[in-house]
């Protein structure tokens, strides 16, 4: 099995004890980002859609990292404090995908996250041979 953590500085450092990215043989594990900025650590100022735009800039700097980018991605799934917040969140997750090329989804809500956040995103991407 061939492992590496993927790390970037264009990306928030981890909270905890987990990494930003693993790769593991051709397969890309990203955890979930919240919508932190990386210059200051702090959860972006505005309403959903500002918070899912920092975290989609986000998870696109942990997928540049490890050389690729979104047309990799095969799965994310999707964590928000409020599903009334899904049309918001949807509309700007869809912006960063390539029409007819999108991932399979979950998309979920929860009682809380990290920090406070509104919206927090994990993906699966597959490197390229």
């Amino acid at each position: 099995m061939n492992f590496e953590i993927i790390s970037t500085n264009h990306a928030p450092a981890a909270v905890g004890p987990y990494s930003q990215a693993v790769r593991c043989n051709d397969m890309l594990y990203c955890s979930g980002q919240i919508p932190l900025d990386p210059k200051t650590n702090q959860i972006v100022a505005g309403d959903t859609g500002a918070q899912t735009k920092q975290v989609m800039e986000n998870l696109k700097a942990v997928l540049a990292a490890a050389g690729i980018g979104f047309e990799n991605v095969v799965m994310t799934t999707i964590y928000l404090t409020d599903l009334g917040d899904f049309m918001v969140v949807n509309k700007i997750y869809e912006e960063y995908f390539e029409k007819n090329h999108y991932p399979a989804r979950v998309t979920v809500e929860v009682s809380k996250l990290p920090k406070d956040a509104r919206v927090e995103i994990s993906m699966i991407a597959k490197l390229p041979s």
